[in-house]
């Protein structure tokens, strides 16, 4: 807090209350009457909650109200989850609401949870226990209020998906006092009267308190216990009963249950349809197969006389082959041995033939030694020139000599040497001790 002498705007004053009413006030819930309710361009919601001593400015702002199933009204009494704060710009104590239900819904919903635990815990609400709906139900029982909107929704739908299934009504209140037992006492009596193998409880949408009936254990017992598979279509998609969770098959909508209860006749009829153009093909293909194999027995089917004629016809033709073949094999066997001798009398040994080529490959011989002697001989004289050139004897015998230091270095350059040293020439012809005088490095 900043001492008492010190000066705050209202800006900063403001602020200030508004920290700390959030942080002392976190969300509760507050129950009153809604008045002055408006709904802004923007989709925020404004009104005021009051109770017979008190008022208080609420604001639920578009990204809360829009979860809202129902528009509140003025006179409703209701309960709303909210984060008590300041409106800074006109220091105006307001609540932010998250969630609005009308008042009383929380001891219903607390009362629906506590059901929902016991009967789950009991297995009525187990997959296990859930059976499967027939394909082509024979007959459909409907339990529904008579002057419901659900209930024609639901024949209309019955008439166009599967017309051909009876539709029997089991009337009953779907709403108000009394309604659960009703509703529990119908479908008793549409489960034991064993004309309908699948039977369809409906209701329209409503509040929580409208379908509260479908949360009654009587109801959910009922519907557990029945003989006969049960579509539960309470509500529209976002309505959820216990009704829904015991029942064999749970659809978003009394249309919903309608058709999840009969097959889709004009879809049944198409594939009618294109089973018999199928079978219709295949009973064509079929018959071409066997038309066709019986005009080929037709052509196989002769007479024995003629079969006999035609094997004699073959046996001669086999014979003039086999002929023909053995002719054939003579003149090729005579044709190879003819060859073969051919080939011998070509491989005899001649002694004449064989010492005249080994004469003439004996001159041939002679001749290539000779030049391959002669072309040796000149590269012998022309790499004994170079290496006379190379001879550093010679080189000497021309009036050069070489000259080293005392460590038998050659000296090629007059730097590497002082005045004073001591060298060695060497010549063509002995070699010479000398000292360096004067040297001269251009």
């Amino acid at each position: 807090m900043p001492p008492d002498n010190a000066l705050l705007t209202v800006s900063e004053l403001n602020r200030r209350v508004r920290l700390a009413v959030e942080t002392g006030l976190p969300l509760l819930w507050v129950a009153g009457e809604v008045t002055g309710f408006t709904r802004a361009p923007s989709g925020h919601w404004y009104f005021t909650l009051r109770d017979a001593g008190a008022s208080v400015r609420c604001a639920m702002f578009r990204n809360r109200n829009q979860f809202q199933d129902w528009l509140p009204a003025n006179g409703n009494q209701v309960e709303v989850r909210a984060q008590p704060t300041l409106y800074e710009p006109r220091g105006e104590f307001q609540l932010t609401v998250e969630v609005m239900r009308h008042a009383g819904l929380g001891a219903l919903y607390e009362a629906l949870a506590r059901l929902k635990d016991k009967l789950e815990r009991e297995g009525l609400f187990d997959p296990a226990r859930k059976r499967l709906l027939p394909a082509r139900p024979a007959c459909i029982g409907v339990v529904t209020s008579a002057k419901a909107a659900a209930l024609r929704d639901v024949l209309v739908t019955l008439r166009r998906r599967w017309p051909l299934v009876p539709v029997r009504i089991y009337p009953t209140p779907v709403q108000g006092e009394g309604a659960a037992e009703a509703i529990a006492a119908t479908l008793r009596r549409a489960g034991t009267d064993g004309e309908c193998d699948v039977l369809l409880l409906v209701r329209g949408g409503g509040g929580l308190q409208d379908l509260w009936s479908f949360n009654e254990e009587s109801v959910v017992r009922a519907v557990a216990a029945s003989p006969v598979p049960v579509v539960c279509g309470v509500g529209h998609e976002t309505d959820v009963t216990l009704a829904d969770f015991a029942a064999d098959l749970r659809a978003p909508t009394p249309t919903g249950a309608a058709q999840l209860a009969t097959p889709d006749g004009e879809e049944l009829l198409a594939r009618i349809h294109r089973q018999a153009r199928h079978l219709s093909a295949q009973m064509g293909r079929r018959l071409h197969l066997h038309a066709q194999r019986l005009d080929a027995g037709s052509a196989r089917l002769r007479h024995p006389a003629e079969r006999l004629t035609a094997r004699t016809r073959q046996v001669a033709q086999l014979a003039r082959r086999l002929d023909l073949a053995w002719q054939a094999g003579q003149r090729h066997s005579a044709m190879a041995l003819g060859l073969l001798e051919s080939r011998l009398q070509a491989g005899r040994p001649r002694p004449a033939d064989g010492a005249r080529s080994l004469a003439h490959l004996h001159g041939r011989l002679r001749e290539r030694m000779a030049l391959k002697l002669d072309r040796q001989s000149e590269r012998l004289a022309a790499l004994t020139a170079q290496l006379g050139q190379l001879n550093p004897d010679a080189v000497l015998a021309r009036g050069y000599g070489i000259v080293r230091d005392t460590g038998g270095r050659v000296i090629v350059d007059s730097r590497t040497v002082a005045v004073g040293d001591a060298l060695s020439v060497t010549l063509r012809r002995g070699e010479l001790a000398a000292r360096v005088e004067a040297k001269r490095e251009d």
